[in-house]
Parts: C-alpha cells; sequence; structure tokens
C-alpha cells in the first residue's frame, strides 16, 4: 500500500469519528509513523508504506478516533517560535496564551534585564518563549509536577536557553528564592463543576490539575496573587491568564494585595483573557 492510500483510509476513519481536521491530522500522524516530515509526504506520496509503520500509523488513528489530542499522539506543539515537546502530562499550549508572551515583550522592549518567575511551568512554553526571545532575561519556574519540570528541562535545552533558567518543584504558597519584576502564570481557572462540560478531548485526556481552578474558578488565582503581593518588588508587574468572566473578581482581589490594574487584553474571540496589574 503506497503512503496516499493509507491516508485516504484513515481520513474516512477519522471522518467517520467526527474528527474536523482529519486530512492533517492523518498527515501529521503518518509523518510521524515514518519518521519523516510533511514535505516529504507530500513529495513521496506513491512510496510504499512498510508494514510495521502502517500497523503503528492504525494504532495512532484508532487513538485520535478516540479523541486523544494530536499533540499527545506526535508528543509535540507549536508554540510563538517553536515546537515544544509535549507529554499526556501537560497542558497543551493555546495560541490565546501567546497573548502573555506579547505582553511582557511589550512592557519591557526597553529594559535589558529582568528577572521573572512563571507559576505553573507545565511544558515551558511561556517562560522559555519569553527568554529565546530577549536574551538579557533570567527566568525561574515552579511547578508541582515532576512530569511537567522533565518536560520543561528537555524544551530549555531544545530551545537553547537551559543557563538562564531554573526550575523548582513547589507550590506558590511555599516558595521564597527571591524577589522577581515580573511574575507571569496561566493557572488553572475553570471551576471544577463546569470541568464536565469541556471538549471530550480536554477533559478526557489532558491533566485535571492544570484546569481545575476549584469550586469558584479562583482558588489558584487567589494563591499566587496573595503569594506575589510578597514576591515582587515595588512597581513589579504581575500577568495573569484568565477566563472571560472573571475580569471584575481577579481585580478586587489584586487591588486587596497592593495591585494597580493597568489593563485586561482580550484575546482573538474578544473574551477577557489577560490580566495585567503593577505592585504599588
Amino acid at each position: 500500500m503506497n503512503l496516499q492510500t493509507a491516508i485516504y483510509k484513515a481520513s474516512n476513519e477519522l471522518k467517520k469519528n467526527n474528527i474536523k481536521t482529519f486530512s492533517l491530522d492523518c498527515e501529521l500522524l503518518i509523518s510521524k509513523a515514518i519518521k519523516k516530515d510533511r514535505e516529504f509526504l507530500i513529495l513521496n506520496l506513491d512510496k510504499e508504506i512498510k508494514k510495521e509503520e502502517y500497523l503503528y500509523f492504525q494504532k495512532l488513528i484508532k487513538e485520535r478516533s478516540r479523541g486523544k489530542p494530536i499533540a499527545y499522539l506526535t508528543g509535540k506543539k507549536y508554540f510563538w517560535k517553536s515546537e515544544f515537546d509535549i507529554s499526556q502530562n501537560v497542558l497543551i499550549p493555546r495560541p490565546e496564551t501567546e497573548l502573555i508572551i506579547e505582553q511582557v515583550l511589550s512592557i519591557y522592549k526597553n529594559k535589558n534585564k529582568i528577572s521573572f518567575l512563571e507559576v505553573g511551568v507545565g511544558s515551558g512554553c511561556i517562560l522559555l518563549s519569553i527568554l529565546k526571545e530577549r536574551k538579557d532575561f533570567l527566568g525561574q519556574g515552579i511547578d508541582i509536577s515532576d512530569h511537567s519540570l522533565k518536560i520543561c528541562k528537555i524544551n530549555a535545552y531544545k530551545l537553547g536557553v537551559k543557563n538562564r533558567v531554573k526550575l523548582f518543584k513547589s507550590d506558590i504558597d511555599n516558595f521564597n528564592k527571591s524577589k522577581y519584576d515580573l511574575i507571569i502564570s496561566n493557572p488553572p481557572y475553570i471551576k471544577k463543576l463546569d470541568l464536565k462540560y469541556l471538549e471530550k478531548d480536554i477533559i478526557n485526556f489532558e491533566p485535571k490539575e492544570a484546569l481545575n481552578g476549584g469550586l469558584d474558578g479562583i482558588s489558584e488565582i487567589r494563591k499566587i496573587i496573595n503569594k506575589s503581593s510578597e514576591l515582587i518588588k515595588k512597581n513589579g508587574k504581575l500577568i495573569l491568564e484568565i477566563a472571560f468572566n472573571q475580569k471584575e473578581v481577579v481585580k478586587t482581589l489584586l487591588k486587596k494585595k497592593g495591585f494597580y490594574t493597568n489593563k485586561v487584553i482580550k484575546d482573538l474571540a474578544n473574551n477577557d483573557r489577560c490580566i495585567i496589574s503593577t505592585k504599588k
């Protein structure tokens, strides 16, 4: 069987299972199975696929049919300007999270050197993307997950920034390493009771601890704000990703802890997504 026929059969399988991106997904998964990039694939559709490669491809297609995200099947996700290693134990980076990087680069475009902390590094996509953009910045990151810290270290090495990042296994409550110019976080912010309404490919496969914001959706945000008030230098910034309906409650929490809200940034869907504040 040639590659084109294998893709055609698999596309029909994914389509039957309501996978909207069936065509692209098939190309990505067969590329993984034959260990070649998509460019090779497109130029060699008449090439025969080996039996063991086809069996592996079928296995990947079966998992995708059940809704397993493509990033977990390929182990890769492109974010900002780099490809990141991803495992099933870390949240898949979302395009809207790039807002945090845009804001950091804009705010500090004339600053030569800052020290910043990310709370909950996951794959490291935010922390490491900023470090790759700005060679004079120094970053630290914390996470309670060994899996996240391991993946983040791998990505730091891949992106060539490992010498400017320090990672610690800790939650924010028990972290007292330094004082920072900036703290950033994309914390869990979905209400516990709302998790069941998420799309199946999210709730069935992504780590719940990276999604669950507690009963009110802001338990982790609250902890970050409380502790950041001690860890941020005067006039330092706190940048948080939030849910579309959390702006007012987060602004109130920030005010109580001595932060002034600079602005709230909307994502491409016109939802409030990123809140920027300054420590008074």
